[in-house]
């Protein structure tokens, strides 16, 4: 991994929510001192559609370490309150939930002392890995998570709570060979899981094999696209939940995003690679969609990039405005994460792609981890950050709006608010 780590990873969502209420977009992300690019802050702010400035962000918290997996996600409740989730990478380091002190303000945090129920006892929740959080207005909170050594290397779970504070046992998903990496999505009262798996003895960097399952009920059963009832945690690298077999095909798969259409079908972006080593070798890293129709899984290819962590989303806009921005165009460092940022149209739900518009082009740094907005307003779909992929760098934060124009935070503020600049 290398470049602007701001918003990264793949498997923490989400980094920015719209409160329509208050018209601010909320985010949050991984920031340094001035100092020290080797310290890890844990940063929120928002941008005010009503004004088109951002405040000084807040700074949460010091994580106490380097490591961009423990950056934050953030989510927003029925109430207005933002809640903030600190992960952590692996068992070493502990995690942490904030809520904010008021409805829709960053100005002060609480620190939550959630509790977990295991085996009819609570028992404190102080550690989670590759969080990804959801909030629906009846039935609260819902959690994806991985659980290191549980008893998988990487085990994929998922917990329920209504107000944020006490939680329901946890759940493992799967825990196939040496574990998961998962990315998940919601839609309505559906919630659900993409997921590949590390074989047996081939270690972490190996990930291949597509697979998807669903709840309705908030967890308490499980299935598969078509209905398939499952009993987890899925423990098998065959089984019912298996989308496609890319390890009989000899490709790794690296997850980006799970959405659901108008008729709650899941889609799944994902890209394909013939290894996981960096550079020509292992090309094409192919940008594929599958998408399940309500009778069988279809698959697409949108385009290539050079690098298995070129990271961007999926928007729906419309039944017929499908869009992917991802940093697909090769950038200032070729075969290191990240690129030029363009922006990708679907006009017949996936089926074929054409590029829309070349949002970034000529920087000095590569883009990377482009992440979508939560309910976004299209003047704030997407946000991201810049990095060297090769050597230590500035960092700055970018967004997007949905006409494909970029606009730069700040790097530093002489004010309590900034506008950002569109960059040209």
């Amino acid at each position: 991994y290398s470049g602007g780590m701001g918003t990264y990873c793949a498997k923490h969502k989400p980094f920015a929510i719209y409160c329509p209420k208050v018209h601010k977009t909320f985010f949050c992300y991984g920031g340094a001192p001035s100092d020290n690019s080797q310290k890890l802050l844990h940063m929120v702010s928002y941008f005010d559609h009503s004004t088109g400035t951002c405040p000084r962000p807040t700074l949460l918290l010091d994580k106490k370490t380097d490591d961009a997996h423990d950056n934050p996600v953030i989510s927003v409740d029925t109430d207005g309150y933002i809640w903030i989730f600190s992960t952590s990478h692996g068992r070493s380091r502990p995690s942490y939930i904030h809520r904010s002190a008021q409805p829709y303000d960053i100005s002060h945090f609480q620190l939550v002392n959630a509790t977990r129920r295991d085996q009819g006892s609570s028992v404190p929740i102080d550690n989670f890995s590759y969080l990804q959080v959801w909030h629906s207005p009846n039935a609260g909170f819902h959690v994806f998570f991985t659980r290191y050594n549980y008893p998988a290397a990487r085990t994929i779970c998922f917990m329920n709570s209504p107000d944020g504070v006490e939680w329901s046992e946890w759940q493992r998903i799967a825990a196939i060979g040496e574990g998961h990496y998962q990315v998940t999505g919601i839609s309505g009262t559906k919630l659900g899981s993409m997921f590949n798996y590390h074989p047996q003895g081939k270690g972490l960097n190996w990930r291949t094999n597509l697979y998807y399952v669903e709840t309705s009920n908030h967890g308490k059963s499980w299935q598969t696209a078509n209905g398939t009832v499952l009993s987890l945690p899925l423990t098998s690298a065959v089984n019912d939940a298996l989308v496609r077999d890319y390890e009989a095909e000899g490709l790794n798969v690296y997850l980006k995003d799970l959405r659901y259409d108008a008729e709650k079908n899941p889609i799944l972006l994902y890209i394909t690679s013939k290894g996981y080593e960096s550079g020509p070798d292992n090309d094409p890293r192919t940008w594929t969609l599958a998408r399940w129709t309500g009778m069988d899984w279809k698959f697409s290819t949108i385009t290539t990039s050079d690098n298995n962590y070129d990271m961007g989303e999926l928007w729906i806009q419309a039944d017929d405005d499908w869009r992917v921005i991802a940093p697909t165009s090769v950038g200032a460092q070729p075969y290191n994460p990240g690129g030029e940022i363009a922006m990708w149209q679907s006009r017949d739900q996936g089926v074929t792609w054409v590029k829309q518009r070349q949002l970034t082009s000529g920087s000095s740094m590569n883009h990377t981890y482009v992440r979508r907005a939560l309910n976004a307003h299209p003047d704030f779909i997407g946000i991201w950050a810049d990095g060297h992929g090769r050597k230590p760098s500035d960092s700055h934060l970018y967004f997007c709006n949905a006409a494909g124009d970029v606009f730069q935070l700040p790097r530093e503020m002489t004010s309590d608010t900034a506008t950002p600049k569109l960059v040209k």
